[in-house]
């Protein structure tokens, strides 16, 4: 099992930032991409961005957050969603998601993510 506890979120005006944190525990040897992603209200879940959990450096970002936002990890485990020049269309609950296929490439699509977040709330206002 691998848990996943996102924090970072909260209310910011357009054009600010913030920086999203997901902190995994338990079996983390058997992650191979972690990944963001994003539900607005009345809106399927939606990929924002993936990294290889091993290199740290293959990265895939949704063409709507390309330049803005980037997905980093540190050696504790931690993955980070830094975004900036945020607009109002970003609102939405963000989710951080493990996939734990062995090797699996970063990709876009919820199912190939095994455990999820319990999320944090972002809110951008005009």
């Amino acid at each position: 099992q691998v848990q996943l506890v996102e924090s970072g979120g909260g209310l910011v005006q357009a054009g600010g930032s913030l920086r999203l944190s997901c902190a995994a525990s338990g079996r983390t040897f058997s992650i191979n991409v972690m990944g963001w992603f994003r539900q607005a209200p009345g809106k399927e879940r939606e990929f924002v961005a993936g990294l290889n959990w091993w290199s740290g450096r293959m990265t895939l970002y949704a063409d709507s957050v390309k330049g803005r936002f980037a997905i980093s990890r540190d050696v504790k485990n931690t993955v980070y969603l830094q975004m900036n020049s945020l607009k109002p269309e970003d609102t939405a609950v963000y989710y951080c998601a493990a996939d734990t296929t062995l090797g699996g490439t970063v990709g876009g699509t919820a199912a190939e993510y095994d455990y999820w977040g319990q999320g944090t709330q972002v809110t951008v206002s005009s």
